[in-house]
């Protein structure tokens, strides 16, 4: 039955993620966390930062460890093959009839229409880890506030490797952590 759940749940997040891996977080979140409650919000939050840590797309990463803590290998199968297959499905399809039809108003119609969408679904992602990461709803960690300011700065104004930002913020809290 868990894996029936488990290629089920992430064949939904897989059908309706457009946008990408940051547009399907706030599904995710709705199948893992709060309607099957296979995970707690905080292991949601660590899941993204872990989906982050390796390559490809978050979902897929999200479904191959989901269903591996969940069911073992077979559970991440199931997930994973969820997950994949509504995409290979709707973009060889999509990729026909925009051949096809790409000069279309309607077309470019609902494409001009789907994008706010996208970038609200992308937008609420961004929420979704940023508010826990310091210290929202319950209580604000200025610290982490000053972390993500700092790497904020690094790479939006000072145009920094992601990378080199990612190393330099862990190495300041671990020395400030060592301090206190």
């Amino acid at each position: 039955m868990i894996y029936l759940q488990l290629f089920l749940a992430f064949l939904r997040i897989g059908a309706f993620s457009f946008g990408g891996g940051y547009a399907a977080m706030p599904l995710i979140q709705e199948e893992v966390v709060n309607h099957y409650h296979w995970i707690s919000m905080a292991d949601f939050t660590d899941l993204v930062t872990i989906s982050q840590m390796t390559p490809g797309p978050i979902a897929i990463n999200a479904a191959t460890f989901i269903g591996l803590q969940m069911a073992g290998p077979l559970g991440a199968v199931a997930a994973t093959l969820g997950d994949v297959l509504p995409s290979c499905v709707v973009v060889t399809i999509i990729a026909i009839i925009y051949t096809k039809y790409r000069k279309l108003s309607l077309l470019q119609g609902v494409l001009k229409t789907l994008r706010p969408a996208v970038v609200a679904l992308i937008f609420t992602a961004g929420l979704l880890i940023l508010l826990p990461a310091i210290g929202l709803p319950s209580t604000l960690d200025v610290r982490m506030c000053a972390w993500f300011l700092i790497a904020l700065v690094m790479l939006r104004k000072l145009h920094w490797d992601p990378i080199l930002v990612m190393v330099l913020t862990g190495v300041m809290e671990l020395s400030a952590q060592l301090l206190m």
